[in-house]
């Protein structure tokens, strides 16, 4: 990674598990050292800088998918990896007052929250599906966001609450997003956000303005479902 130019490279796109190093080994802006992680590199003239996008990606694609969404008082986050670090960082700068976040390993909930602070809500894993089943059952009254960004191939509940979306890549069956199109809610699935990261990534690397064509995220599906692995 220190070589890229050597190589003809003028930056790259990182993803799991490497992106904590990306960090490392470059020169992060503050969004990067917010969310602890890089998935963005480019170059400034000799020095490697780095960004995390998956905050634009994660907000650009709720604005693209389910306008108005940022009028929610608090979301539900389920999962405490890399991505959620972005997840919430991105729903705090955007102004969601209480961020809930479960995870199955409840230490990692809680050192997330100690870093964001008083605006994370950690809560347990076994007590997301009563949250959920109360936000559906109050849709019509209360205005609420739901976000999951678990690890991959961790089970997830079936229940979904009034915006709905997963950071990675989800075949049209998901039973997270099903559950929530079933009950008239939006969704916003990990296709779109993996598109909408790389906007800003293309933009650093190449110095030019890039706007997503609308036919794109028709034309990118058949890959997506491709490399889905198989729900058991």
């Amino acid at each position: 990674m220190l070589h890229l130019s050597t190589h003809g490279f003028v930056g790259a796109n990182v993803t799991i598990p490497h992106k904590e190093r990306a960090l490392i080994l470059s020169k992060p802006d503050a969004r990067a050292r917010a969310v602890g992680a890089a998935n963005t590199l480019w170059y400034e003239g000799d020095e490697l800088r780095s960004t995390n996008t998956d905050i634009e990606g994660f907000i650009n694609n709720l604005d693209a998918c389910a306008p108005g969404w940022d009028a929610a008082s608090d979301a539900l986050v389920l999962g405490a990896g890399g991505s959620a670090r972005a997840v919430v960082f991105g729903l705090i700068e955007r102004g969601i007052k209480r961020v809930h976040l479960a995870n199955r390993t409840p230490e990692r909930a809680r050192a997330l929250a100690d870093q964001f602070g008083a605006s994370v809500d950690p809560v347990s894993w076994d007590a997301t599906g009563e949250l959920l089943r109360a936000r559906l059952a109050g849709s019509t009254r209360h205005r609420s966001a739901c976000t999951a960004s678990a690890a991959q191939g961790r089970r997830r509940p079936a229940s979904a609450a009034c915006r709905c979306r997963r950071p990675r890549i989800c075949a049209a069956a998901d039973a997270l997003l099903s559950a929530a199109r079933a009950r008239g809610l939006k969704t916003a699935d990990g296709l779109g956000m993996l598109l909408h990261q790389a906007v800003r990534g293309f933009e650093l690397c190449s110095d030019s303005a890039l706007r997503l064509p609308p036919k794109l995220r028709d034309l990118s599906k058949p890959i997506s479902q491709k490399f889905e692995p198989e729900h058991r």
